[in-house]
Formats: structure tokens, sequence, C-alpha cells
């Protein structure tokens, strides 16, 4: 594991008339994060008492790969329409391996 990995566990809560539009898109943007040059891993949860929770954990090789993922289409287009979608801003929290 290099010190240069960063890792992203993301939190997003979905509205509940939108849960199935918000899973299938973030299953989309799994499928899609998981190609890109520099992404170690992309697994989309769902938390077990509650199915309008999602939660990602992503790990990317270094700064470049996230800074490039982030720039992906995919991505912009689901967070252009989180505001519709979304109960609330999705919380993230970026780490990095000790």
């Amino acid at each position: 594991m290099s010190s240069s990995q960063i890792t992203i566990v993301c939190f997003i809560k979905a509205k509940a008339n939108t849960k199935q539009i918000v899973e299938q898109k973030l299953k989309y943007l799994a499928e899609m994060s998981c190609k890109e040059k520099g992404n170690i891993n992309y697994i989309l949860h769902v938390a077990d008492n509650d199915e309008t929770m999602f939660i990602i954990y992503e790990n990317w090789e270094n700064q470049a790969a996230l800074d490039n993922h982030m720039t992906q289409p995919y991505l912009a287009e689901f967070l252009s329409k989180a505001d519709e979608l979304l109960e609330y801003p999705i919380e993230e929290k970026i780490c990095k391996v000790l």
C-alpha cells in the first residue's frame, strides 16, 4: 500500500421518492469509476437499516487519479442533480493511509 493512496468514504442520503433513481445512478457511477486509470476500488454499499442511505468506499492510487476522477462527465452529471435527488449534500471523508 502506497502512502500516496487516497481513500474516500461518501455518505449519500437519497430522498425517499428518489431512492431507485439514486441507486441506479450510483451503480453506473461505480461501474464507470472502476474503469478509470488509478482506481484501486470503488465499492457501493447500502445501509442495512436504511435503504435510502448509500455509502461509497473508494481508493485511488494518488491525488492525480482522484483529480482526474473529479473531472469525469458521469460524476458531474450526478452531482448536478444532487439537490433534486438527495435529502442533504453528500458527506465525504477523505483519508490517507498511515
